[in-house]
């Protein structure tokens, strides 16, 4: 049992960081699987043979439905995960998984495609409402952003069988969370044992000594209620609440900045509206998805330099005047037109990977305090996968009804996204998961700080004003960190001369 809980004993440090982000990763690369594949898909005369022709509507229900069986598989993981851990979550949500797999892999007609659909997406729904806490939970506060940025540039390539063996045979292991294990199982040391493999040090270490405290500091602070259901409404001394709907909000921000329009029906767009034949279409769709795949290599930088406020807001925006200029391009229409609707695509794509494609997903994990992480990343998930079953099933009845207006529609909502993420959306980066739980605790002085700002920050959330200055002093720490560092080595070399 003490094997299951703490891993491996040789298993330590960067080869066991790697080891988790590979599982975690693995989980988005299902998910990416189906994205990639099925607009493809739905334009085969093989698939559309088998399914005999069905209508616009019903074709897109079948892409849609997934999205439903994700919802509820999230929905199980904020019920389950908790009791069951991490690691054992994922675990079951990959048997979920592998049960809906075969569904769909051996369906000869529209019913058991659907349920194929709803299964496969139940698996997905439970395991990638999991995986971003696992990661979370067991990185450096320095590493974090771009890791779950790397396990999210999986969400582009796949196959679906393979990956679910790989995710069971390593996660069994794989170490259960340090925060978990001290939250659960406070009378043990199995805690401290992880944390002192996943640092890489000994577990009378300073640094993981700090580490541990400020771990049970904020479980102690967090354990004056067990985290209930209703805890997800409530301030609970750490205003559990907000951040609850911070989580909710980048996750269904995410899907309602349009990124479903080009990555299910991209395709169709090439062949409908811009007259492509269905073997070029799917060619140059085939080339999209390449992009995004080296597109997203950038977030793995992007996310801890630039930061995750700014890369909602900057890339909000962005996409908001890439839709208009699709708009105009597919109204226009014509050989030029055609080919600058193409770039557009392409670009909208690079900016969505960059701003929101792994930002969103990282934030619940971060924002969340200990005692909600599970049940409300589970809920995020889920108001993302709703958000994708209600873009995937509109999106052909609006093209074939309102064509490039769709555009204009999903360009305000980015543009909402944008102003609202300045607002309220605080940074994150850089900062340990217990140093983001001590910005939603007032301090005192607020009030005269926020008055001494411009009229234009006054608008803001006044934990934005104190979030930017904690990544600042975090920042510093860490520089003056490597300076005494890099002076103890001169002095070690120059004491040897």
């Amino acid at each position: 049992m003490l094997v299951t809980k703490t891993g491996l004993p040789w298993l330590r440090g960067k080869p066991l960081s790697w080891a988790i982000t590979s599982v975690c990763a693995t989980a988005f690369l299902l998910f990416g699987y189906d994205q990639g594949v099925m607009s493809g898909v739905i334009l085969s005369k093989y698939w559309l043979d088998t399914m005999g022709h069905p209508r616009t509507v019903i074709v897109g229900t079948i892409v849609a439905v997934y999205d439903v069986g994700a919802v509820f598989g999230a929905i199980l993981a904020a019920l389950t995960a908790e009791r069951l851990g991490r690691k054992r979550a994922l675990m079951a949500g990959t048997v979920l998984l592998i049960i809906g797999s075969v569904l769909m892999g051996a369906a000869m007609e529209q019913a058991m495609m659907f349920a194929g659909r709803v299964f496969t997406g139940f698996g997905i729904g439970y395991i990638t409402s999991v995986a971003p806490v696992y990661q979370a939970e067991c990185c450096l506060p320095t590493e974090r952003g771009w890791l779950l940025a790397c396990q999210l540039s999986c969400l582009l390539v796949g196959l679906l069988i393979i990956p679910c063996l790989y995710i069971l045979a390593v996660t069994v292991w794989l170490p259960e969370t340090p925060r978990w294990l001290m939250f659960h199982e406070p009378t043990t040391d199995r805690g401290l044992v992880v944390l002192s493999k996943l640092r890489d040090r000994e577990m009378e270490d300073a640094v993981v000594q700090k580490e541990k405290a400020e771990i049970q500091y904020a479980i102690q602070v967090e354990s004056e209620s067990e985290g209930s259901w209703m805890d997800l409404l409530r301030d609970g001394g750490c205003q559990g609440n907000k951040r609850f709907f911070l989580a909710l909000g980048a996750q269904w921000m995410q899907q309602t900045s349009g990124i479903n329009i080009v990555s299910y029906y991209a395709p169709t767009l090439f062949q409908s509206f811009l007259g492509m034949s269905q073997e070029k279409a799917l060619f140059v769709g085939g080339f999209l998805q390449v992009w995004y795949l080296f597109a997203s290599l950038l977030t793995w930088w992007l996310i801890d330099a630039v930061g995750r406020r700014r890369l909602f807001v900057s890339m909000a925006a962005a996409m908001a005047l890439v839709l208009v200029a699709e708009a105009i391009c597919v109204q226009h229409g014509g050989h030029s037109a055609g080919i600058a609707a193409v770039f557009f695509v392409f670009l909208f794509e690079g900016c969505f990977t960059w701003g929101w494609m792994s930002t969103a997903w990282v934030y619940p994990a971060e924002i969340l305090p200990l005692k909600l992480r599970a049940k409300g990343t589970a809920l995020a998930a889920a108001a993302d996968f709703l958000g994708n079953f209600l873009v995937v099933e509109i999106t052909p009845p609006a093209l074939e009804n309102i064509g490039w207006k769709t555009y204009i529609i999903f360009a305000v909502l980015n543009v909402s996204t944008a102003i609202i993420c300045w607002l309220f959306y605080p940074e994150t980066a850089g900062l340990s998961l217990e140093a983001i739980d001590t910005l939603f605790v007032p301090q005192p002085g607020d009030e005269e700080v926020k008055a001494g700002r411009s009229w234009l920050k006054k608008t803001q959330w006044s934990v934005v004003e104190r979030a930017r200055i904690a990544v600042r002093r975090a920042k510093e720490g860490r520089r003056m960190e490597k300076l005494v560092q890099g002076g103890d080595v001169e002095g070690s070399v120059g004491s040897t001369e």
